[in-house]
């Protein structure tokens, strides 16, 4: 019995790493996987922020929360192609997993740094984890590094790359690699300023990741023509049915705490509002602060979204991804 269990676990960790090293099959165009659906509140089925992009044979990520590289790695997505990680801001769940996605690409086999991409704070950020990783990363040479496998201590470093955008409402290109162009454009999170959504543009398609906002005007403008719009949504009115309810058992601080959040969010209704003013083909809510709680209904939750006209719209889930092909006006959901 414990030969045959051995042997299952040892092919199935063989086929994990084996998709792990390799390039994605051949798309050609921009593939969306949401890695990390949920607000800051735990969530089962839920990981924190992250929203992965693959272009060009390349990975891409958009922030990296808590329990985030579990799922991609769980997915076997191909971790090693990983280039960038774009953050929208400093927030801890938006940064959480970091260090983990960092180590488990680089073991992988990532032949490169892998660069760390935002606003001010991000050199404070690659730059801490990089001594905090770094006896870590010794020991895994020392140990796995013989034959072919190769264990580059330069290629498992965070490289950070801080984009200025002086105008609150401006842009800026944060990234280019070959037919991929990734734009960095401000949003309003007061007081974590400034904080960025980012657009990748890929060979005729193009998605937006709005990152933590209030709903924000220019970002309708950056993110004109583009063909979905990865938005935050939170619904305030069952923020703060939640805020009173801590009040009610005695808990001040957190109740505190959560009224605070609506105001620097956006609600379900007025990201739809925007996505219908970005002329987007389709608009997903993703960072679901209230999902997973006791009230939380998806009725009840996007409780007048389409009173502003059609739309297409639809609620996160971590696995969910969308295929854009190249070259075309086609829109493919689909999940892991």
């Amino acid at each position: 019995m414990i030969r045959p269990l051995l042997a299952a676990v040892a092919l199935a960790l063989a086929a994990t790493t084996a998709q792990a090293q390799t390039p994605a099959p051949a798309f050609d165009g921009l593939k969306v996987i949401f890695c990390g659906t949920s607000g800051p509140l735990p969530v089962t089925g839920r990981a924190k922020p992250c929203t992965a992009v693959q272009a060009g044979g390349a990975l891409y990520l958009v922030d990296i929360g808590p329990e985030a590289t579990e799922n991609l790695m769980t997915w076997r997505l191909p971790v090693a192609t990983a280039k960038a990680v774009f953050i929208t801001h400093l927030h801890s769940d938006h940064i959480g997993d970091l260090g983990e996605f960092n180590l488990q690409s680089w073991v992988a086999g990532r032949p490169q740094a892998l660069a760390v991409v935002g606003p001010a704070g991000v050199d404070k950020l690659a730059n801490g984890l990089n001594l905090a990783y770094e006896n870590d990363h010794g020991f895994r040479r020392a140990h796995h590094e013989h034959g072919a496998f190769k264990f580059d201590l330069g290629a498992g470093l965070l490289q950070p790359k801080i984009v200025t955008i002086p105008k609150p409402d401006g842009t800026a290109v944060a990234w280019k690699d070959g037919d991929l162009t990734v734009t960095a454009i401000r949003v309003h999170h007061d007081p974590i300023d400034p904080a960025f959504a980012y657009r990748f543009d890929y060979r005729g398609r193009s998605v937006v990741v709005s990152g933590d906002t209030i709903k924000w005007a220019p970002l309708a403008v950056a993110a004109k023509g583009a063909d979905v719009l990865v938005h935050e949504a939170q619904n305030n009115g069952m923020t703060m049915q939640m805020s009173k309810g801590l009040a009610a058992m005695g808990n001040a601080r957190m109740s505190s705490l959560m009224a605070d959040t609506v105001t620097y969010h956006t609600e379900p209704v007025e990201a739809a509002d925007l996505a219908r003013a970005a002329g987007v083909k389709a608009l997903v809510l993703s960072h679901l602060t209230q999902a997973g709680l006791p009230f939380f209904t998806p009725e009840a939750f996007t409780k007048g979204m389409d009173d502003g006209g059609k739309l297409d719209w639809r609620l996160a889930k971590d696995g969910m991804t969308i295929e854009l092909p190249a070259n075309s006006a086609e829109v493919r959901f689909g999940a892991y």
